[in-house]
């Protein structure tokens, strides 16, 4: 048996060896005699299509969202309970509306005792006022008398500062986000309320790879779509960030968004910028490229057979890609059947 396999293996070598002196022979007499292989090769059906000159371009698509230059926290002025929440999550409200009232019953009070002061020291300061028109009384008294009364003023205006402030309404027309406090919670200046995002000055934000560093400008053109209402609008990169995220190796740009459409903050875009261009390109589609040990090629029609060319190539983008070297434009590729022939093939083209 082990003979027998031993023979099987010498027989099949040999089998390749005659096969390949076989090929290189007919190929050498075909050239010397045209007439050599007609009516011994069999004929492929190939469709073809052309090496397009033209424009070719690459892109870059990346998924960013919308974002607010209006997004805010607002905050208590006086401390005191919330005593009214006047809207819910996600509620639009116009510039002015109120959102919350903080209770002001101590500021109240304040102002009941300071007007009831003010009361007392008009009265005072009128009576001094007319001694002092009659030359009674020093001016000392008289300057006193004014001056409390003017204290007593501003401070009752500035207790009406800050009820005022107990009423928190929207800076601008937006959507509440986010409501951080509860009804009858006691809050504090500067304690968060609720997160408000305006209308206005959206824009998209999004993440780009540290490799493209110096490759987009401001005023760059971007192509914006938004899968979620079918938009798709033409931009402007109105910033690029000039620091690296350490934990995914990234920088920022900003694209400006125009007013209009049904735009919402955090609204899912896919941003298409473009990175490469060539005008004057050679492009072809790119499953066509096969490959060996020689490199990349492609089948070129010329005449009734398939040569095989070899190409470098370029940019690949969307199923297209641009070829640097071994073809000019205009030539005939071999397009369906083009794994079934090899070189110097006879091909007949049929239409689809």
């Amino acid at each position: 048996m082990e003979t027998k396999k031993k023979t099987l293996a010498t027989y099949k070598q040999e089998v390749q060896e005659l096969t390949a002196k076989i090929d290189a022979l007919e190929k050498e007499i075909s050239a010397q005699d045209s007439s050599f292989n007609n009516g011994n090769e069999k004929t492929a059906l190939v469709t073809t299509t052309d090496a397009i000159n033209g424009e070719f371009a690459h892109y870059i698509e990346i998924t960013g969202s919308v974002l607010s230059k209006k997004n805010v926290n607002i905050s208590a002025e006086v401390s005191g309970r919330v005593r009214e929440l006047q809207v819910v999550e996600g509620q639009r409200v116009k510039e002015g509306e109120v959102l919350a009232v903080v209770d002001a019953e101590s500021i109240n009070r304040n102002i009941e005792e300071v007007e009831k002061q003010l009361e007392l020291a008009t009265v005072l300061f009128d009576k001094q006022k007319r001694l002092w028109d009659q030359q009674i009384g020093t001016e000392i008294q008289f300057l006193e008398a004014q001056n409390r009364k003017e204290i007593l003023e501003k401070n009752l205006a500035s207790l009406h500062t800050q009820k005022d402030k107990t009423t928190i309404r929207a800076p601008f027309n937006g959507a509440v986000e986010e409501i951080t406090i509860r009804l009858g919670e006691l809050v504090q200046p500067g304690t968060p309320i609720m997160n408000f995002i305006g209308d206005s000055e959206l824009y998209i934000e999004a993440d780009l790879s540290e490799r493209y560093v110096g490759i987009f400008n401001r005023g760059d053109s971007v192509e914006l779509s938004f899968p979620s209402i079918g938009t798709k609008l033409m931009s402007r990169i109105t910033a690029v960030g000039g620091v690296i995220d350490p934990n995914n190796r990234t920088f920022k740009v900003e694209a400006f968004l125009p007013p209009g459409e049904n735009y919402k903050p955090n609204m899912i875009s896919v941003v298409k910028i473009k990175d490469y261009e060539n005008k004057n390109a050679v492009v072809i589609p790119a499953y066509l490229i096969l490959e060996d040990k020689g490199g990349d090629y492609v089948f070129v029609v010329e005449g009734q057979t398939a040569q095989k060319t070899y190409v470098k190539r370029g940019v690949t983008y969307q199923g297209k890609v641009e070829v640097l070297e071994g073809l000019q434009g205009g030539e005939t590729l071999v397009d369906k059947g083009f794994r079934d022939i090899g070189d110097n093939y006879l091909v007949s083209i049929v239409q689809e």
